[in-house]
């Protein structure tokens, strides 16, 4: 029976997160996984698992989930970290609003359940950048996290481009421009698994969100 969502995964190195992790995606979910270059057998693993594993050639946080979205055949998808920092069952309140066709575009805006959950200069240049976004696009999001869920078909459609770190807000320009109707609802955002290879990292932080900052001057 083919599955009404995808569940996109990007990975690189997340074998210590992948069985709890993919034990809570729901029954009627199918998971994703996208191998971006893993040495740790996550791939192997996220297989043995049950999950729908493909690799990404190229590296970089876009090209990890452009190929997942290539590989997903669901009316639906759903993007998420596969570092264990989301609960998986609560995938349904991203997906929801647009099953019921109240919105196009829905992201998950992170709540923190502990304070080590979000690094301080992770949670700072969030900030930041949104305030940019709202100040130059008119968009008002609170959050520009990693979970997210919209129409397979018409995101394929937008035509995004950015294949590292620029890709989710080229997602949100790109959509606003189009008129999608964009929502966020709250998600818990638990401590992630293992170490943190880019968000959780100062370097891979400022990296980010130069991706970000030169993705919102082609767009602004």
């Amino acid at each position: 029976m083919s599955s009404s969502v995808d569940v996109i995964l990007p990975c690189l190195d997340e074998a210590e997160a992948l069985p709890a992790l993919l034990a809570e995606i729901p029954s009627s979910y199918r998971a994703i996984v996208v191998d971006n270059g893993s040495t740790d057998g996550s791939g192997r693993i996220a297989a043995e698992l049950g999950a729908t594993v493909v690799t990404a050639e190229r590296r970089g946080y876009g090209a990890a989930v452009h190929a997942g979205l290539l590989a997903a055949t669901a009316p639906i998808v759903v993007c998420c970290d596969a570092d264990g920092s989301f609960d998986m069952r609560q995938l349904e309140r991203v997906v929801d609003p647009v099953r019921r066709g109240e919105a196009d575009l829905v992201l998950g805006r992170r709540v923190a359940v502990t304070g080590s959950a979000w690094p301080v200069h992770a949670r700072v240049a969030n900030a930041v950048l949104l305030w940019f976004v709202r100040r130059r696009m008119q968009v008002g999001l609170r959050d520009l996290g990693p979970m997210r869920a919209a129409d397979r078909e018409r995101l394929v459609r937008l035509g995004i481009v950015d294949r590292r770190s620029g890709y989710p807000l080229e997602l949100v320009l790109r959509a606003r421009r189009a008129g999608w109707r964009i929502d966020e609802v709250p998600v818990d955002y638990r401590p992630r698994v293992g170490r943190s290879k880019v968000t959780g990292t100062v370097s891979g932080t400022v990296q980010a969100v130069g991706d970000m900052l030169r993705m919102l001057r082609r767009y602004a």
